[in-house]
């Protein structure tokens, strides 16, 4: 598949790129081979001009892996201004408190597709771009 076309594939959700039946059935499988494991999906909030979309959007984690350290995670792998936070949505309507286990928060807002899904996104803090500051 050409590099453009992957890209566009990318940005469109994965709910919409494969069907429910096909998503349970890749839970299920998941699920058997790695039982310790977590099946989340991370997706870019569908309106984030800023930060770039991520190599992969499906990850297995340990129940014991807090949100906290998840959000590390994704940190490292998004290169971010000094100037930049990183939100995590689940479910597209919630955030959790970070020291929430993702067993919990799996247990508590997972798909009935079996995954767990979420929207990560931007804002700029600090006063975002110096020159767009007016000097005191």
């Amino acid at each position: 598949m050409p590099p453009y076309e992957k890209s566009m594939e990318m940005m469109m959700p994965f709910k919409q790129r494969k069907c429910y039946a096909t998503r349970k059935d890749e839970v299920c499988s998941i699920r058997s081979k790695f039982p310790n494991k977590l099946p989340v999906i991370v997706e870019r909030y569908i309106r984030e001009k800023q930060l770039p979309l991520l190599d992969k959007t499906k990850f297995l984690v340990p129940f014991e892996l807090t949100m906290g350290q998840f959000l590390s995670l994704l940190r490292s792998k998004i290169n971010l201004e000094a100037t930049q936070a990183l939100y995590l949505l689940i479910s597209e309507r919630s955030m959790s408190c970070m020291s929430a286990s993702m067993g919990e928060v799996y247990s508590q807002y997972k798909d009935p597709d079996g995954f767990l899904y979420m929207t990560y996104a931007s804002q700029d803090m600090f006063g975002g771009n110096a020159t767009s500051v007016p000097p005191c």
